[in-house]
C-alpha cells in the first residue's frame, strides 16, 4: 500500500521504477527455482532451516532457524500494529488505543490458528482472493479515472527534491521491492504437512510468484498512469488519491479497509509459519522437545504460543521499526545460506531423489546468490548498525551450534 510512493521517491524515474518491480518479480521466480528443488527433495516443515541444516550442519542450521524465527516474530508484531493503525483511521476508538488494539488483533489471529491448520488455511484462501479482487478494482479505477492534473499541483510542489539516480540508489530500491515481495516462500514451511510435496510445492511457489508479480506491476503501472509522478513520490497511500476521485471521502475508508485486510491476511500467513521454524529445530534437537506438541488440528501449540509471547513486547516497546530493518538484513543473510545449502546438497547428496530439479544449474542459482549478496552489502552500507548487530547474532549462534554438533558426535557411538 505504501511501497509505490516510497520506491518512486527513492528512484525518481517511472520507467526505472517499473523495471525494478519487474526485476524483483524475476528475482522471486529465480529463487522459487531453487526452493522448489530443495523443498520437494526434503519435504519437512521448517522452511529455510531444513536444507541449511542438512547441507551446512548444525551451526549454520541453528543460525538460519534463529534468524527466520526472529524475523517472523518481529513481522507478526509489525503487522498487528499496522492493522490497528489502518483500522484506526476510520475507528477513533482503535486509534485511541492503538497498542491494545494491536495486541487484540495478534491474539485473535493466534486463537484462529490455534484451532488448526484447516481454519487458518481457509482464512488465507478467502482473504487472499478478496485482497486480489480489491487490488484489481483499484487498478481499474486508476486507469478509468485518472486524477486531474490541476488538482495535483499543490501536492506535486510539496514533493521532496529528487536525489540523483545511482547504482547504489537502484540497489536500495530493489532491496525495498524484494522486501515487499518477501513471503513468497511461505509454502515451504508446510512441506512436511503436504500430501504430495513433490508436485504441490513447486506449483504453489511458481503460481504465487507469477500472480503477485503481475498484480504488483499492474498496480504500479496504473498509479504511474493515473497520478503525476511527483504526487506519487510524496504520497504515503497513493491509492487513496485515486479512489478518492470516484468515491470522495468514502475512498479513504475503502483504502483503510483494504490496507487492514492486507495486513490481517499477511499476519495470518506469518502466524501459521512461525511455529514451523521451532518445530523443525526441535525435530533435530536444536530446541525444546515441547515444540513438537501438535494438537488435533495439526497446530504446534507450544511453538505457536512462544512466538506470540515474544511478539507482544515488541508491540509495546515501539522498537519494532528498527528491529524490522535489522531482520531485513538477517533475512537476506539467511537467503544467502539457503542458496549455499542448495549447492552443498548437490555436491554431498547427488543421488538424492529430486522431484523437481532447478533449471539452469548452476548459472541461475548462482545468479540468485550474487543478487542476494549485493542486496545484503547495500543494506549493511545503508544500515551499518544493523550489520553490526547481525554480526553479533552470528557470533552468538555459531558457538552454540558447534557445541551441539560436538555433542551429537560424542553421543553417536552410544546411540548406535
Amino acid at each position: 500500500m505504501r511501497a509505490p510512493g516510497e520506491i518512486a521517491n527513492m528512484v525518481p524515474d517511472p520507467t526505472i521504477v517499473l523495471v525494478l518491480w519487474l526485476v524483483g518479480g524475476i528475482y522471486v521466480l529465480l529463487s522459487c527455482n531453487v526452493a522448489a528443488e530443495i523443498s520437494s527433495a526434503i519435504p519437512r516443515s521448517g522452511g529455510h532451516y531444513i536444507p541449511v541444516h542438512e547441507g551446512l550442519g548444525n551451526s549454520m542450521g541453528l543460525l538460519v532457524g534463529w534468524t527466520m524465527w526472529s524475523a517472523f516474530v518481529v513481522v507478526n508484531a509489525v503487522l498487528s500494529i499496522a492493522a490497528a493503525d489502518f483500522l484506526g483511521t476510520i475507528l477513533p476508538f482503535v486509534a485511541d488505543n492503538a497498542q491494545w488494539s494491536a495486541l487484540a488483533i495478534l491474539l485473535l489471529m493466534t486463537a484462529l490458528n490455534w484451532f488448526g491448520v484447516e481454519e487458518g488455511r481457509w482464512v488465507q484462501i478467502v482473504g487472499t482472493a478478496l485482497k486480489i479482487g480489491l487490488l484489481l478494482a483499484v487498478v481499474v479505477v486508476a486507469l478509468l479515472f485518472p486524477l486531474e492534473r490541476g488538482a495535483e499541483t499543490a501536492v506535486a510542489q510539496s514533493a521532496p527534491t529528487a536525489e540523483p539516480i545511482s547504482l547504489f540508489t537502484i540497489l536500495l530500491g530493489l532491496q525495498f521491492i524484494v522486501a515487499v515481495y518477501d513471503g513468497w516462500y511461505t509454502s515451504i514451511y508446510f512441506a512436511g504437512e503436504d500430501k504430495n510435496p513433490g508436485h504441490n510445492i513447486p506449483r504453489s511457489l511458481f503460481q504465487a510468484a507469477v500472480a503477485v508479480m503481475a498484480i504488483y506491476l499492474l498496480v504500479n503501472w496504473s498509479l504511474i498512469s493515473a497520478l503525476d509522478f511527483d504526487v506519487l513520490r510524496s504520497s504515503q497511500l497513493p491509492m487513496a488519491a485515486v479512489i478518492g476521485q470516484v468515491a470522495g471521502e468514502w475512498g479513504g475508508v475503502f483504502v483503510a479497509l483494504l490496507a487492514t485486510l492486507m495486513a490481517l491476511i499477511t499476519l495470518n500467513g506469518c502466524i501459521m509459519s512461525t511455529p514451523r521454524v521451532l518445530y523443525g529445530l526441535a525435530e533435530d534437537g536444536l530446541f525444546l522437545k515441547s515444540a513438537l506438541q501438535v494438537n488435533r488440528g495439526g497446530t504446534p501449540t507450544v511453538a505457536l504460543a512462544v512466538g506470540t509471547l515474544f511478539s507482544i513486547p515488541l508491540i509495546f516497546t515501539g522498537g519494532y521499526v528498527f528491529a524490522f530493518r535489522l531482520m531485513g538484513a538477517m533475512t537476506l543473510f539467511a537467503a544467502c545460506l539457503y542458496i549455499l545449502s542448495y549447492f552443498a546438497l548437490r555436491i554431498r547428496r547427488p543421488d538424492m531423489a529430486r522431484p523437481y530439479r532447478a533449471r539452469g544449474h548452476p548459472i541461475l542459482p548462482a545468479l540468485v546468490l550474487i543478487i542476494n549478496l549485493a542486496l545484503l552489502i547495500s543494506f549493511v552500507i545503508a544500515e551499518p548498525i544493523s550489520g553490526a548487530i547481525m554480526a553479533g547474532m552470528i557470533a552468538i549462534c555459531l558457538p552454540v551450534g558447534l557445541h551441539l554438533e560436538r555433542e551429537k558426535r560424542r553421543l553417536a557411538p552410544t546411540m548406535t
